[in-house]
This record gives C-alpha cells, structure tokens and sequence, in this order.
C-alpha cells in the first residue's frame, strides 16, 4: 500500500512538473508570439518639450503696478525677452513663443488661447508684485488651484482685474466677477492633471531666486488666476518682487538684475525640461 501511494504521488509531481513546465515555456514565448502587440516604455516615443509660451504680464493700456519710479509691464517684458532669448541660445530644439513682445494689450483670454492654438506644453507667465506694506519683499511663484485662498485673494483679484480693461468683459467673461469671492466657485471645477508639473516647475523657480540669485522666496503658493485655468498644459506665474519696495523696485529695474531674474527663470526650465524628459 505505501509503494502505491508512492507511486501515485510520485506521477503526480511529474505532471505537476511537466505542467509547470510547459506554462513556463509559454511564458518565455509571450514576447515573440505577442511582442507587437504589448506596448513597452522602449516602444514608446519619448517625451520632447517642443513649445514655450512666455507672457509678459500685462502690457499697453494696463501698466500694471506701479514702483515710485518703474511700471510692471517693462519689467514684466524685460525679463520675459531675456528669458527667451536664453532659451533660443541654449536650447535649440525648443521654439518659444510669445504672447507680447511689445507694449501691446493682449486679453486676459486671448493669453493662454495663444498657448493652446500652439499646443504649447510649458505657459510662464511674469508678473511683478507690490504691496500697501512698504517693507514687503521677496518672490513667488503661484500654481492654479485653491489652498490659501482667502490669504492669497489680493493679488488674485488684482491681476484677474485686468479684465475689466477689456471692451465688453461682462459678456466676453461670462458674468465672473474678479473682486467677488463667489465668482470664483468655477476654479473647484480645475482640472488635476497638470498639477504635479506645474508644482514641480514652480519648485525649480523659486529654488533658483533663493540659491543662485539670492533672493528671499516667500515660496510656491495657489491661486486661482484666470491666465492659469485655462491652458491645456503645465503652467506657472512668477512674482519677480514688489515694486512697492525701494530696494527690490531698484534690483528689478536694473540691467543686472533683470539678466539674474531672467537667468533663473532659464535655468529653471531647462533644468524642469531635463527632469520631465528623463535626462
């Protein structure tokens, strides 16, 4: 009775065996049987950032904030030029777009539609702060979304004010009122997916203000401004400093300063553009 059970259990595992090892044949064949057929990340075309739009805050009719001696709009678009022009020099590859490069008004609206039409995968927007307290200082750099609304409301609806320059923005914005905290319930409706490289960008940017330029960053913070809700890619708006402050409205206003602003905001990209394409 004992060599009958041995026996049978003896077949057993040799059918056991014979099976395992015929599923493990098969396993091995999966590739060249199939190998078209499962997508792989060698398989896949890799990610190339091919477009950047660059947008000199305000502009024209809307001077923006005013220093005791500058206007946002020329040190929004002086930096912005420099910005691009390093991007043109150091990465080729990249075409950079703008939404003025001039002292013209582009809408609130027509801004991040440039950056759709063109299917841009990057938007930055520059933008220089101010503030009624004299002594404020420092750079920030805002991502769309809602946390800290309330704290941060100000300068939301001061840069989403900018609309109420525009002929007809009652209409042409749909009845949203910038100066109304309601009117803002839409921005809940955001969407997520370009929230991890925004953030991650906007972490580039002030890291590079604090250690390469030696700038006080007041951090990366949300906000829901109208030129970040709607582009169909990552996108950022930069605070260079406050124009309210002596000492920074003189650091932003100065050649040397604006190439140190500008230089970050390169690298910043350029090292976000190695970081996302995996180099």
């Amino acid at each position: 009775m004992y060599e009958i059970t041995r026996k049978v259990n003896f077949i057993a595992l040799m059918r056991r065996f014979k099976t395992q090892k015929f599923v493990n044949s098969l396993l091995l064949l999966i590739p060249f049987l199939f190998g078209g057929f499962i997508p792989n990340e060698t398989m896949m075309p890799a990610f190339r950032m091919k477009k950047i739009v660059l947008d000199a805050g305000h502009g024209g009719r809307d001077p923006g904030n005013l220093g005791s001696r500058s206007r946002e709009k020329d040190i929004n678009l002086a930096v912005t030029l420099l910005v691009g022009k390093y991007l043109e020099e150091n990465l080729p590859d990249v075409e950079v777009i703008y939404t003025r490069r001039d002292d013209s008004f582009p809408s609130l609206k027509e801004r991040p539609v440039i950056a759709n039409k063109n299917k841009a995968d990057l938007f930055v927007s520059i933008h220089s702060n101010s503030a009624a307290n004299k002594s404020a200082y420092g750079t920030e750099t805002f991502i769309m979304g809602m946390k800290h609304f309330e704290s941060n409301f100000d300068i939301i609806k001061r840069e989403n004010s900018v609309m109420m320059l525009e002929d007809g923005y009652e209409e042409k914005y749909e009845g949203f009122d910038p100066s109304s905290p309601e009117s803002y319930i839409m921005f809940n409706l955001m969407s997520q997916a370009f929230f991890e490289n925004s953030l991650s960008l906007a972490d580039q940017v002030e890291k590079q203000f604090k250690d390469r330029v030696g700038r006080k960053s007041r951090g990366v913070k949300q906000g829901p401004f109208y030129v970040l809700w709607t582009p169909s890619m990552p996108s950022v708006l930069i605070e260079l400093g406050f124009l309210s402050n002596s000492n920074e409205e003189r650091f932003l206003m100065s050649k040397q300063g604006q190439e140190y602003m500008a230089s970050a905001i390169f690298r910043s990209i350029r090292d976000y553009k190695n970081q996302i394409e995996g180099r």
